[in-house]
């Protein structure tokens, strides 16, 4: 077993049946009139909204008050307040991909707040856990679900990866282009992609799939500005085309791991992970070719 440091990891949530995510991660959506999604990929300004939590948001066993808010900011718009407590309203037909459902609607000074950042309607909601339910994907991770993450509830990348990654680059990146929610230090560059099964504190964290990169890396994050790198580097080491040689060839790159958390969170008497959290390593494959992508 491999001992790692655990770089940047946040509190988990609990469902009932399985692990969703990390507690507050990917809870919040903003939809255009339609109820459908906007993304960074065909809105990239979404890249300059920043979000502030209270601290003891992240305490285990901590619950919203009247006085506890969500607050988001962007260039050139005042401070938005969203409490935390459950709204009212839902909104109905609203949709993230191949699910669409019902989700809790955050009311209108978010509304017409995001509708004037964006220049187009706009409302945020948040995911409806108390009735719905969004399945992982079945072929990669039977029974697991997921609230309004892309595909899973959790992406893990290393630093040593992004360390490798910008040697090649002329303008090194940061993190925040791959946006992963655990990210480790201490092992080998690309070492994750080798991973099957992991252990961070009382939790096991299976492997499921290599994440495929989208455009959204190449947004810068501060700047909302789009351009070739670091997908074009990728794409020449990262490619399926060089790490999958034998398979078949769709023409993806690939950086960090896809993963989901074996137990149900109501098991056990462990309910937080930490930054600094050491990690074991109980299962790998060999080499790139052999994990699932």
């Amino acid at each position: 077993m491999a001992n790692l440091q655990a770089w940047l990891i946040y509190f988990l949530c609990s469902s009932v049946d399985a692990c969703t995510g990390f507690r507050w991660d990917r809870q919040w959506l903003v939809v255009n009139q339609r109820g459908r999604a906007y993304t960074q990929r065909v809105e990239p300004k979404l890249a300059l909204v920043e979000v502030n939590l209270p601290a003891e948001a992240f305490s285990e066993g901590w619950e919203p008050t009247k006085t506890s808010y969500l607050e988001i900011k962007a260039p050139g718009m005042d401070l938005l307040k969203i409490s935390l407590c459950r709204p009212p309203k839902v909104s109905d037909g609203v949709s993230v991909w191949e699910w669409s459902g019902s989700a809790l609607d955050e009311g209108d000074e978010a509304s017409k707040w995001f509708t004037n950042y964006l220049g187009k309607p706009s409302r945020m909601v948040r995911f409806n856990a108390a009735s719905e339910t969004r399945p992982v994907d079945p072929v990669y991770a039977q029974g697991y679900s997921i609230m309004f993450s892309d595909m899973f509830p959790f992406m893990l990348a290393s630093q040593g990866s992004l360390d490798e990654l910008n040697k090649l680059l002329k303008e090194p990146v940061p993190v925040n282009r791959f946006r992963p929610n655990i990210l480790v230090d201490g092992c080998e560059p690309f070492s994750e992609d080798l991973w099957t099964e992991i252990k961070i504190s009382q939790f096991s964290f299976q492997g499921v799939r290599l994440c495929s990169r989208c455009k959204v890396p190449t947004i810068n994050q501060e700047t909302a500005v789009a351009g070739p790198e670091p997908n074009e580097t990728l794409m020449k080491y990262r490619s399926d085309k060089v790490l999958r040689p034998d398979k078949k060839q769709q023409g993806k790159i690939y950086f960090g791991q896809n993963m989901v958390c074996k137990e149900s969170l109501t098991e056990g008497k462990a309910k937080l992970v930490k930054v600094g959290d050491p990690i074991f390593v109980l299962q790998k494959v060999s080499t790139a070719a052999e994990a699932v992508a």
